[in-house]
């Protein structure tokens, strides 16, 4: 009996690339993305609640470029996985399953997430 080497399951080498495999996975990277913004959070109200020092550095932190970087990214990775979940909600309801349907809710997903993300840092820096 000849054994061929081949995958025991696909992979994403058998397939290509399309907008709702990529949102797919950026939905699923985001959610843990949101657990290490839950435990940013969890920093924030422990530094608020040790003291002024420790609320200082961590404001220093996040006030830093890594730190507003990271921010940027976890304000992105919350209003993706918002957008995306809201698809879902209406798969849930059977709608839009139809393939031009799941390509314009893509699209839908990807630019109202990043038009969501700036609109919050333009709000949040009091520039509106």
């Amino acid at each position: 009996m000849s054994q061929t080497k081949r995958p025991t399951s696909p992979h994403l080498q058998v397939y290509s690339w399309s907008l709702e495999m990529a949102l797919s996975i950026l939905h699923r990277a985001s959610g843990a993305a949101l657990t290490g913004g839950a435990l940013l959070i969890t920093w924030w109200v422990i530094a608020i609640a040790s003291g002024p020092e420790a609320y200082a550095q961590f404001s220093d932190i996040m006030g830093s470029i890594i730190g507003k970087v990271f921010l940027f990214g976890f304000t992105y990775a919350l209003m993706i996985h918002l957008c995306n979940g809201i698809r879902h909600l209406f798969w849930d309801m059977g709608k839009g399953f139809d393939l031009e349907d799941t390509h314009r809710s893509s699209r839908v997903v990807f630019i109202s997430s990043a038009v969501l993300t700036i609109l919050s840092w333009v709000i949040g820096y009091g520039l509106v």
